[in-house]
């Protein structure tokens, strides 16, 4: 069997995308409980994940640590963020200023990330006539 990593930047991109949704959820799930008493900030960890899986090597070609990839395993993570900080009477530690610029440049990241895909699949299109 042949085995080509023809999608391999395609499936980061995908899971990339994927974690971008989940922190859009999250941060919607903010705002809607930025007065609700007790309530602790949620968000996703991916960069960090996608960090780790890249690894550190400087002598390998991106193309080669994103071959390397077990995407099966690379998977965003939610977390609450500051769960013993409160800066309110509340005990609620979600900013509403601060949640509308991460909505912002996380809807940012998102149509990157979308513009990337669609990049890579123009790509395949190309090799292909």
């Amino acid at each position: 069997m042949l085995r080509s990593n023809v999608f391999d930047y395609i499936n980061v991109l995908d899971k990339a995308a994927d974690a971008s949704w989940l922190r859009n959820e999250a941060i919607a799930n903010n705002i809607a409980n930025v007065d609700t008493p007790y309530y602790k900030r949620q968000d996703v960890s991916f960069e960090t994940e996608l960090k780790k899986a890249l690894g550190s090597n400087r002598f390998e070609s991106m193309d080669e640590k994103v071959s390397r990839i077990d995407t099966a395993t690379l998977n965003p993570q939610p977390y609450t963020d500051y769960p013993g900080f409160s800066y309110r009477l509340d005990h609620n530690n979600v900013d509403i200023d601060q949640e509308n610029v991460y909505l912002a440049e996380n809807q940012l990241k998102y149509q990157g990330l979308m513009a990337g895909i669609q990049s890579e699949i123009n790509n395949l299109k190309t090799v292909m006539k």
